[in-house]
C-alpha cells in the first residue's frame, strides 16, 4: 500500500491488519430498505455476507442511533470509525445514512464515517459524501459480467421498477463501476467487497479483482458464501454450498499481483461494537446505559 494511502487507514480496523488489534469501530443499523435482491441474503435478518447471520440486536433512528454512538464513545476509548452497512443499503437508504452521520459529527467531529453498499444507488450521492467526509466507501461487487450477476441477484429496483435477470445485473455492473470511478475521481478511498460462491463466480474473481484494481480500488477482501439452511436464503435453501477454506484461500492466492487482498474480516455483524473479533454492543440507545455485552 503506498504511503499516502496507509497514512489513511493506520486507524482503521477495518482496512488495517494492524489497527484492528488497537482501533474500535461501531456500526449502527439504521438503513433497513435495499434496492436488490441477493440469492445470499434474508430480508427477514441481516445480510449473511456482510454481517454475521442473525437479526441485528436493534433497528435504530438515526436520532437512536446518535445517542448510541456517543455512549459508547465514552465508554469505549478505542473508537475510531462508524460505520453504516446495512442491514439493507446505506446508499439506498440514503435520508437515514445521511442524517446519522450529520447528528454524531457534530458531537464527535473527528470520528471517521464509512458505509457499505451495493453500488446501484451510489452515483446518486457522490459529492455528498465529500460533502460529509466519508473518505472510505466499501462496494459488494460479485461480478463484472452481466451472466454471472444474473445467478447471483434475480432483481434490482431501479428508476423506481423492477428488473429482473441479465438486465438487471447489467445495469448494477454499469452502476457500481461509476460508483467506484466516481468516488476513486474525488479522492475516496474504495475497498471492494466479494461474495465467493463455489460453481458461480470462484473463477470469475480473478477477472473482479484485476478490474477493480485497475480502476483505483485500494483493498479487495474475499469473503466465504455463507449458506446454512437455517438463515432462509435462496441459496441456502437450494444447497448451494459455501467454499471451503482451502477454495477460499486458493482464489484470494490467485489473486496475487491483482488488488491487494485483506484477509483480517470477521464479516461482522450490521450493529457491531468493539475491537474486530469481539461484540460489545450493549448500550441502549435512548438512554446511553451500559448494557451486559458491554
Amino acid at each position: 500500500m503506498d504511503p499516502a494511502t496507509w497514512a489513511r487507514v493506520k486507524d482503521h480496523p477495518c482496512y488495517s491488519e494492524e489497527a484492528h488489534h488497537y482501533f474500535a469501530r461501531m456500526h449502527v443499523s439504521v438503513a433497513p430498505a435495499c434496492n436488490i435482491q441477493c440469492n445470499y441474503c434474508n430480508r427477514k435478518y441481516d445480510c449473511s455476507n456482510e454481517s454475521r447471520p442473525g437479526v441485528v440486536s436493534e433497528r435504530l433512528t438515526p436520532a437512536e442511533a446518535a445517542r448510541k454512538v456517543i455512549a459508547v464513545a465514552n465508554e469505549v476509548p478505542q473508537l475510531s470509525v462508524l460505520g453504516i452497512a446495512g442491514p439493507g443499503d446505506s446508499a439506498y437508504d440514503w435520508l437515514k445514512t445521511k442524517e446519522t452521520f450529520r447528528l454524531v459529527t457534530a458531537q464527535i467531529p473527528d470520528i471517521k464515517l464509512c458505509l457499505s453498499s451495493n453500488g446501484l444507488a451510489l452515483p446518486d450521492h457522490l459529492d455528498e459524501l465529500v460533502e460529509m467526509n466519508v473518505d472510505h466507501v466499501t462496494i459488494t461487487i460479485n461480478m463484472i459480467d452481466p451472466e454471472v450477476g444474473a445467478k447471483i441477484y434475480p432483481w434490482i429496483f431501479y428508476n423506481r421498477k423492477r428488473i429482473y435477470g441479465v438486465e438487471a445485473s447489467r445495469i448494477l455492473h454499469e452502476r457500481q463501476m461509476a460508483a467506484l470511478d466516481g468516488l476513486v475521481a474525488r479522492g475516496i478511498l474504495v475497498k471492494v467487497n466479494s461474495v465467493l460462491i463455489p460453481g458461480i463466480n470462484d473463477a470469475h474473481l480473478l477477472e473482479v479483482n484485476r478490474e477493480v484494481k485497475r480502476r483505483g480500488a485500494f483493498l479487495h477482501n474475499i469473503m466465504p458464501l455463507i449458506s446454512a439452511p437455517e438463515h432462509g436464503t435462496h441459496f441456502g435453501l437450494t444447497g448451494q454450498r459455501g467454499p471451503t477454506a482451502a477454495e477460499l484461500l486458493a482464489v484470494q492466492e490467485a489473486c496475487a499481483g491483482g488488488a491487494n487482498l485483506m484477509k483480517h474480516c470477521r464479516q461482522c455483524r450490521a450493529d457491531a461494537v468493539g475491537l474486530l473479533g469481539e461484540d460489545r454492543g450493549g448500550i441502549h440507545p435512548r438512554s446511553g446505559a451500559r448494557g451486559a455485552g458491554l
